[in-house]
């Protein structure tokens, strides 16, 4: 296998990871937003509440995760959205564990944990200004660096 048959292969799962999680996410984020039970569990707000946060914290949660589903989408902001998954989630996965929940309710935390390291560290960059910084001003300051030196 060549060298660019290998990074077209890598750039093609990793999006294809993305894509995955993003769909994911956008499937089942809104449910944190809906006042009722979910195929018989008790609601978002119900479970927050049950955890110690406020009810309205499943809101925050839920807006987190679909601006992390968003994000994945965009091939030059996968790393933030990766990074907003991995805080998201390392809080979700250390509230199952605080309160002894069933490996039912605990296995979708740390799974989405992992595929949102393996997102975070496959795009990380090489400045930690390039996520942050629009194509356009990315091109303009390389240039005027280029100029000064």
């Amino acid at each position: 296998m060549t060298k660019e048959l290998r990074q077209e292969w890598r750039r093609r799962s990793l999006a294809a990871l993305c894509w995955f999680v993003a769909v994911e996410l956008f499937v089942f984020a809104p449910f944190k937003f809906y006042p009722g039970g979910v195929f018989g569990y008790p609601s978002y707000p119900e479970k927050f509440a049950r955890w110690g946060y406020p009810s309205w914290f499943s809101f925050v949660v839920g807006g987190l995760e679909i601006l992390a589903a968003v994000l994945l989408v965009h091939p030059r902001r996968r790393f933030l959205g990766a990074v907003i998954l991995l805080f998201v989630l390392t809080g979700g996965v250390t509230t199952h564990i605080i309160n002894h929940d069933s490996i039912s309710d605990s296995v979708a935390a740390p799974v989405h944990l992992v595929l949102a390291a393996i997102v975070a560290l496959a795009t990380w960059p090489r400045d930690w200004r390039d996520p942050l910084i629009p194509g356009e001003w990315r091109s303009r300051t390389a240039r005027m660096a280029s100029q000064g030196s």
